[in-house]
């Protein structure tokens, strides 16, 4: 994925409350020392969102609008920077001080943290080359078949047993992606083969760390788990790129994005991996499950205003069934149901103190729906993903890569 799905990835996974499904693999975090200063909950929530979704965007933007056609090496330099930034703020604060707890020894690095940190790295090389060819909007689409892979990848590997029931309700997810993909305009077999394909590899990975590091000595949160497997990941990719990559790359290449704005990017990706430890233990299961349903829409339409990605109504039906199956398969129904009620409680009691804040609040819901579904409509601008397509055959040649530099 990329680098800022690394973000997702690179981040580790939120830990969801035993109200999740028991069938699907997940990491199993520790929850670290809450900071002395705290704020409200929302504002952590508010910070992930916002981290999440500029690593994906900004990946996108070096790889295909700024003309950085390496992908394999921004991952590197993202797991190259990780692995500088934790190793300090490990000799320098408190961040880092549950990898005391972790049981790791030579033998657990060996045949628990690198087969895990491989099918890591495939995830994000597989990730970052599909922003070559695919738009963001359809890649989060097609990323909303996660949490299929990994049920499916925990009963080929005996973590679960086989259920009807849940394949049922996975089916829908499932159906709506497929959808989604008949609804894409500009579709690209070849990126959708490599957003698969990170998909699958991640699914690998989590049924992996549900196998190997469950116990309770291998529990670790988020940045501790990026602690040890960024320098791994880190080398394995590098050996990746030194292949296919690093012959055709030239120092005009990094120029043109520019020192400052690669520095940036890995920036903000390590950053989303330091909001995530903050996060945890803030906010239950069901809100963060309904936020990253939030900031997989925010992505579509900030795909659709930034590149002028055109979206179908056949997609906006599809996903949204994705998206639906995903949340009952993650949350439950009973879950669902008491978690709206609350919430029409609280907004209830909200209108009968401030009734003109919420009129205001409607009304702004109401013209940035109208202002998303205009955007969804209008005419693509600026973004031709057919033109890498053209130019897809020549990726790995020397002479693209050559003009590149030239």
């Amino acid at each position: 994925m990329s680098a800022g799905e690394e973000k997702e990835r690179i981040s580790g996974d939120i830990p969801r409350s035993e109200a999740t499904s028991s069938l699907q693999p997940m990491e199993v975090f520790e929850k670290p020392q809450a900071p002395v200063v705290a704020f409200h909950p929302a504002v952590y929530v508010a910070a992930w969102i916002t981290m999440s979704s500029s690593v994906i965007l900004f990946n996108k933007w070096i790889l295909d609008t700024a003309g950085f056609r390496f992908p394999i090496i921004l991952t590197t330099w993202h797991l190259a920077f990780g692995t500088l930034m934790t190793q300090i703020l490990a000799r320098t604060t408190t961040l880092l001080d549950g990898r005391k707890k972790v049981k790791m020894t030579g033998r657990v690095y060996l045949r628990a943290i690198m087969p895990i940190g491989l099918f890591f790295s495939l995830s994000l090389i597989c990730g970052n080359l599909t922003y070559l060819y695919l738009s963001v909007a359809f890649i989060q689409m097609l990323k909303a078949t996660t949490p299929v892979a990994v049920l499916l990848s925990s009963w080929v590997m005996g973590l679960a047993q086989p259920n009807l029931r849940v394949l049922f309700n996975i089916s829908f997810i499932v159906a709506g992606v497929i959808i989604a993909s008949f609804g894409e305009i500009k579709f690209v077999l070849i990126g959708v083969l490599f957003q698969l394909g990170g998909v699958v590899f991640e699914a690998i990975r989590l049924t992996l760390v549900e196998s190997l590091l469950s116990s309770a000595e291998y529990k670790m949160d988020p940045l501790v788990s990026f602690y040890y497997f960024a320098p791994v990941c880190a080398i394995m990719n590098g050996l990746v790129s030194l292949v296919f990559e690093v012959p055709y790359i030239h120092m005009s290449d990094i120029a043109r994005v520019g020192y400052f704005t690669l520095l940036a990017n890995a920036m903000v990706a390590f950053g989303l991996n330091v909001c995530v430890v903050f996060l945890i233990g803030r906010t239950s299961a069901v809100i963060m499950t309904l936020c990253g349903v939030l900031k997989d829409i925010l992505l579509v339409f900030a795909s659709i205003m930034i590149w002028g990605t055109p979206v179908s109504a056949l997609q906006y039906f599809g996903y949204s069934i994705a998206l639906g199956g995903m949340i009952y398969y993650k949350l439950g129904a009973e879950s669902i149901k008491s978690f709206f009620s609350e919430l029409g409680r609280q907004w209830a009691e909200y209108g009968a103190k401030h009734p003109a804040q919420r009129k205001v609040v409607v009304f702004g819901l109401v013209i940035l729906t109208i202002f998303a579904v205009l955007g969804g409509l209008a005419p693509t601008v600026g973004y031709d993903p057919g033109q890498i397509v053209m130019d897809g055959s020549k990726y790995w040649t020397s002479k693209d890569h050559t003009t590149n530099g030239s």
